[in-house]
C-alpha cells in the first residue's frame, strides 16, 4: 500500500497543481486529503475544482466548516473565509459542506484534520507563539489516539510536517501544508507519501517548488497582501496572516 497525503491547501491552486503533478510521478494508489481546502486568497474555486476530482477520501478542516457556516459568516468572522465563500460555486459549496469530519481508508488509515476529537485541536505540535512551536508530551499524543485501532493515523492543521511512532507501533503523520508555509523558511509546498513495506510503515516528506511569487501577487490582488511573507519565504507565524 502506497498513498499520498495532502493537507491545508488553503485555496492555493498554484501550490496544489505542483503537488498533484509531483504525486503523479510517485506511483501511489490514492491521494488522501485532510482539509482546510479553500480558505485562502490565491484561488479558492480553482483549488476546489482540483480537489473535487482527486481519487481518494477527503475530509473537512475547521476553515472548511467555517466557510459554509451561515451564522459565522453573518457575524463577520474570518475575512478569508468570507472571500472563499464568495468565490465558490454552488456545487463547490455543496461539496465542501458534505465533507466528513473524519474518515477511514482501506481499513488501515484514520484521517482527521486536527485531532480525532476536534478539527481545531492540535496533535503533534502545539500552536505557535510567534515563530516558535512546542511539542506535546508522549502521554498527551497517546491519549488523543485512544480507541483508534489503526496502524496509521493522519492529521494536519498545524502546517508542520512530522511523523510520530507511538510505543505500541502506531504511526501518526502530519504531512505539512500544501498552500501556506509557516516557520519553515521556505515557500515550497509540502506533502507526504506513506507506504507499507515488509519492514513496516514508512513516511517520506516532500517539499515541492512552485511559482510562489505569482501566488503572492494573486493574494494581494484579492485584498490580502499580508499573505506575501508566508507565500514567498515561509518564515512567519500565523499571526501575520490576520
Amino acid at each position: 500500500m502506497r498513498f499520498a497525503v495532502i493537507s491545508d491547501v488553503h485555496g492555493n491552486v498554484l501550490a496544489l497543481d505542483a503537488v498533484l503533478a509531483d504525486i503523479e510521478r510517485q506511483g501511489v494508489e490514492a491521494v488522501l486529503c485532510l482539509g482546510d481546502n479553500v480558505s485562502g486568497p490565491v484561488d479558492p474555486a480553482g483549488a476546489a475544482e482540483r480537489l473535487m476530482a482527486v481519487d481518494g477520501p477527503s475530509i473537512r478542516g475547521n476553515h472548511d466548516r467555517w466557510v459554509v457556516d451561515p451564522e459565522r459568516l453573518a457575524a463577520g468572522s474570518g475575512s478569508v473565509d468570507h472571500l472563499a465563500h464568495s468565490l465558490l460555486s454552488a456545487s463547490q459549496l455543496e461539496w465542501l459542506a458534505a465533507l466528513p469530519e473524519t474518515a477511514i481508508y482501506a481499513d488501515n488509515v484514520f484521517l482527521c484534520h486536527g485531532t480525532p476529537q476536534s478539527d481545531e485541536g492540535t496533535w503533534l505540535d502545539n500552536f505557535y507563539t510567534g515563530r516558535t512551536t512546542t511539542l506535546p508530551s508522549l502521554e498527551q499524543v497517546t491519549a488523543l489516539a485512544e480507541g483508534l485501532d489503526y496502524p496509521v493515523l493522519l492529521c494536519g492543521h498545524t502546517h508542520t510536517p512530522r511523523a510520530v511512532r507511538l510505543l505500541d507501533g502506531r504511526l501518526i503523520v502530519n504531512p505539512g501544508a500544501v498552500g501556506m508555509q509557516l516557520v519553515h523558511g521556505s515557500p515550497d509546498a509540502r506533502y507526504a507519501i506513506v507506504e507499507k513495506r515488509v519492514s513496516g510503515w514508512h513516511t517520506h516528506f516532500l517539499a515541492v517548488p512552485y511559482d510562489h511569487e505569482e501566488a503572492a501577487r494573486r493574494a494581494a490582488d484579492n485584498g490580502f497582501p499580508q499573505w506575501a511573507q508566508s507565500l514567498t519565504n515561509g518564515w512567519v507565524g500565523p499571526s501575520s496572516l490576520g
